[in-house]
């Protein structure tokens, strides 16, 4: 509690949260006695991106008017940072209710069916509000979910990395750093997929959510960060019904659906999944049995969304792939794709990113631009300069392997290399003060 006694006009009760990058807080505002929660960033010196992302949530949620999102009262300066006043309803996040209210005879944490019910279906009214709004939250799982032991009440949380766009393109990056969290990231956030970011990420990573509240696990558990991203790409998980034979069928199937891995394929409407969900409750209530029914009679999206889906590219996409699987057996290859500008090489080429990441490789491109004519070969320092900039993103001991091998292949042509590859710089200059002081 030390790190904000120094927070003035409030009184510090309790530590609620102690993250990574953030600290929570419970608190009394002194001027009317009103409980709030503060949320901190726990680096002292903050980076751009951490600044941004926590004003991020402020501007978005003070903007939404649903008392199921949580109310952002004030964004405060503190120190090198600013510190987030939000409104206290007593609310505990979902993962932590798991840990406490469920039975603990049980296997596994899980919830009931009638309150699971309860608290899946508020979250759809949450997500349809979200979708009303334009508002992509990115980031659904029980740790964002607050709910009032007494009441049920459920509220969302944490806008720092939400989207107003209706569309995004998530960029390739090393999974340590990509936005959200890895367990409940859709396939599409991982950049990885060829396929970008719209309301329809959040139906994912609530099929996930809903997975664990009902068995009390994660679908997909590896420490290897690469591993989990190839899982949400490629990997089916276990249905629920086959991990507790107590889950109905139907429920199983709604969350298949909601976790399925193209977008077009999961619900298209907040509606359409409350409406089965709803069903679902009614027969439990009145049986206390859930029969089977046709999923999604209710299911219709009100926008145009066109198919993000290759066509008649079949046998260009099959050169990739095979070409690739020579390469991961240790052949060298270079391949170049030709084409008129918007003809969609970019699409094609794309499509190598799962047997990619199946073999923990690297992807990387480079395009010659019709108005870069004049810089020879600047397609292939593009390419290269992205692959600095994934290599820069690995742990000290991947980084260290890769200065070895960097510097055995490049030998004395180093600085000829990093006056069009700046970022080799950072490799290799820094290996060689380290080699000096050594000596």
């Amino acid at each position: 509690m030390d790190a904000i006694a120094h927070l003035s006009g409030y009184q510090i009760t309790e530590q609620l949260y102690t993250g990574t990058r953030t600290l929570v807080y419970r608190a009394i505002r002194t001027s009317d006695q009103c409980p709030v929660v503060i949320k901190l960033l726990r680096n002292e010196y903050p980076n751009f991106h951490e600044l941004v992302g926590f004003r991020n949530q402020y501007t978005i949620a003070k903007n939404l008017d649903l008392p199921s999102i949580i109310k952002p009262l004030t964004l405060e300066v503190y120190h090198n940072s600013y510190a987030l006043v939000m409104e206290d309803f007593g609310g505990v996040s979902l993962s932590t209710y798991l840990k406490t209210a469920t039975n603990q005879t049980q296997p596994s944490q899980a919830l009931p069916l009638a309150e699971f019910f309860q608290v899946a279906i508020q979250l759809t009214d949450i997500i349809h509000y979200l979708y009303q709004n334009r508002v992509i939250h990115k980031d659904i799982k029980p740790a964002n979910i607050l709910i009032n032991p007494d009441t049920q009440q459920i509220q969302l949380i944490d806008f720092s990395i939400a989207s107003l766009l209706p569309r995004e393109t998530q960029e390739i990056q090393n999974p340590n750093i990509l936005e959200g969290t890895l367990a409940y990231l859709s396939p599409e956030q991982t950049g990885r997929m060829n396929r970008g970011i719209d309301y329809r990420s959040d139906f994912y990573s609530l099929g996930v959510t809903f997975y664990e509240l009902l068995t009390g696990k994660l679908p997909f558990i590896s420490d290897d960060p690469m591993k989990l991203v190839h899982c949400h790409l490629a990997t089916q998980s276990i249905p629920i019904h086959q991990i507790d034979p107590e889950i109905p069928l139907i429920l199983s199937q709604i969350v298949s659906k909601l976790m399925a891995k193209n977008a077009e394929k999961r619900y298209q409407s907040a509606l359409g999944l409350k409406h089965d969900l709803e069903i679902c409750l009614f027969q439990l209530q009145k049986t206390a049995k859930i029969e089977d029914f046709e999923l999604g009679k209710r299911d219709i999206s009100d926008r145009f969304t066109i198919p993000e889906k290759l066509y008649g590219r079949e046998k260009e996409v099959d050169k990739l792939l095979a070409a690739f699987e020579r390469v991961s057996l240790g052949a060298t290859e270079m391949m170049l794709v030709a084409g008129f500008s918007g003809i969609g090489k970019t699409a094609v080429v794309n499509e190598v990113h799962k047997p990619i990441v199946r073999q923990r490789g690297y992807f990387i491109k480079g395009k010659y631009d019709q108005f870069q004519r004049n810089i020879p070969f600047s397609a292939f320092v593009q390419a290269f300069r992205d692959l600095m900039g994934q290599l820069l993103s690995e742990s000290d001991t991947q980084l260290q392997t890769w200065k070895t091998k960097i510097l055995a292949a490049v030998g004395d042509n180093g600085q000829v290399l990093i006056d069009v590859i700046p970022e080799l710089e950072r490799i290799v200059i820094s290996n060689k003060c380290e080699t000096e002081v050594r000596s």
